[in-house]
């Protein structure tokens, strides 16, 4: 057992607070770190201690695993939690956190190295008899040799690279015409993100649903699965709402997956809470995508239904603590929705719109949660992610968990940039959605900027309306009736609160 009295968090904004929250109520103490441009920054205000470890760029800050190696022994800090991207899946970063004596609060260095090669996953993964999406097993190079795999597998095939993510070093190839340049474009972007030109070829499944499991596992060897939750809407291969449970899974198949996927944790020893993610057909049949080895941007609506608090399991786990549950014990209660509230423009290509948060008003009520690092009259960085918030829903059910996110993107204002709001609105009233019957191809599908325009028309002809009973009623307040101070069948809250 290794206590833990002092955490350090290696990351920013409304994961850092969210860790912070929960150490706080273990009775742990906390380490903010932050860059020269998050000084002013929530989570800074929330720690206990805080350094600035550097410049704004993530390389002069929150990547400087030395760096931050030297706070925690500069402050006698006990264990580093990564939190989810910078160095939270950095293994070397992981074995030097272990060798200069520090707890880091997720997997094995070995297991993130493992988990990281998508190849290296397969491969580990294929004695438990998990099923794979065809295609090759190891790393390709050869043009020509690549060429007639592609042919025997079958178009459309999708080249990827083995150390990718969010998309990169990605390509869709619909024919052996344009093979070889889509395979060269693939290494080149892999290369340059990654540092790895390590590609594979996969049967592209064309409109599966993007299910993951969250599993979570102790140092003496006991692993269980949390459920699934459904990361099917996305854009640009990055999902931008999450719900758990899944509308489509059976009890069985929930059964057969999460069996999967802790055996894809058995076969590298997993510590600590990950994700194994698979893509499923419209048969609903399942194949085995990768692992992350860390906490989930999503994560929040696991704890909803299972009623559990997954950073404090971590923080238990990493002290050397059995799991304080088995898996016949835990159960799905209700149903929670997550909405990723990213300064971005759904009307523009979801392009980022960086800006100062002129109105920042968060919802409220039963059944609400928001994860957040902002408060009004903040700036959206240039230099991090433009993730706002996490915004969750919780209700008995998929519908009240629907209506619950409607109220809460209706009351949630942000003004001073564009959000992902409107588009979460778009979503949860759209067919496909309510019924249940999406895929990843959901916006592609749909979605198009004119979707969210608004009426200027309309919007003019009941400002004018009003105002001219208004106008009317100052005239001689005794001949305004009552179909003057009605001007539409749908009343605006600005008509009402102004015609008080």
């Amino acid at each position: 057992m290794n206590k833990i009295n002092k955490i350090l968090v290696a990351n920013r904004g409304e994961i850092a607070l969210r860790v912070m929250r929960s150490a706080k109520e273990m009775g742990i103490k906390t380490v903010a770190i932050y860059s020269e441009a998050d000084r002013n920054a929530l989570h800074v205000r929330f720690a206990d201690e805080a350094v600035c470890v550097g410049g704004p760029k993530s390389s002069e800050s929150y990547l400087r695993g030395d760096v931050i190696i030297k706070v925690c022994q500069d402050l006698g800090v006990d264990a580093i939690h990564p939190g989810y991207g910078f160095l939270s899946e950095n293994a070397g970063f992981a074995q030097q956190v272990q060798q200069a004596g520090i707890i880091f609060i997720g997997p094995s260095p070995e297991a993130i190295e493992l988990m990281g090669s998508k190849l290296a996953a397969k491969a580990a993964v294929a004695k438990y008899n998990i099923p794979m999406v065809p295609g090759t097993e190891e790393a390709i190079t050869d043009v020509e040799a690549a060429k007639l795999i592609a042919q025997e597998v079958g178009f459309p095939i999708l080249i990827k690279a083995s150390a990718g993510g969010g998309g990169k070093g990605m390509r869709v190839v619909e024919s052996v015409e344009v093979f070889e340049e889509q395979m060269q474009l693939a290494v080149s972007e892999a290369t340059s993100a990654f540092g790895d030109g390590s590609v594979f070829i996969e049967k592209y499944i064309g409109s599966p649903r993007h299910i993951e499991i969250q599993v979570l596992g102790d140092t003496h060897g006991n692993i269980v699965h949390l459920f699934e939750r459904e990361c099917s809407i996305q854009r640009r291969h990055q999902k931008v709402i999450e719900e758990a449970p899944s509308a489509v899974l059976t009890p069985a198949l929930r059964d057969e997956m999460g069996q999967c996927a802790v055996n894809v944790a058995k076969a590298c020893d997993y510590v600590g809470a990950g994700t194994v993610e698979f893509l499923l057909d419209e048969n609903l049949n399942f194949y085995f995508l990768e692992m992350n080895t860390r906490l989930q941007v999503e994560h929040p609506v696991t704890e909803q239904i299972t009623g559990l608090d997954l950073v404090k399991e971590q923080i238990l786990v990493a002290e050397g603590n059995l799991l304080r549950f088995k898996q016949e014990e835990l159960q799905i209660n209700g149903h929670a929705l997550e909405l990723r509230v990213y300064a971005e423009d759904p009307a523009n290509n979801f392009l980022p719109d960086i800006g100062r948060l002129e109105t920042y008003k968060r919802p409220q009520g039963l059944g609400v949660r928001v994860d957040d690092g902002f408060e009004q009259g903040m700036d959206i960085s240039i230099y991090y992610d433009p993730m706002i918030a996490k915004l969750v829903s919780f209700g008995k059910d998929r519908q009240e968990a629907i209506e619950k996110m409607l109220r809460a993107i209706d009351e949630y204002q942000i003004t001073g940039i564009e959000t992902t709001l409107p588009f979460g609105t778009y979503v949860l009233q759209h067919e496909a959605f309510v019924s249940g019957n999406f895929d990843t191809k959901f916006i592609d599908r749909y979605f198009t900027p004119e979707a969210l325009a608004k009426q200027p028309e309309e919007d003019t002809e009941e400002v004018a309306a009003v105002l001219a009973a208004i106008l009317l009623q100052n005239h001689n307040p005794k001949q305004v009736t009552a179909a003057a101070m009605t001007t539409s069948a749908t009343d605006s809250n600005w008509r009402k609160n102004r015609l008080k």
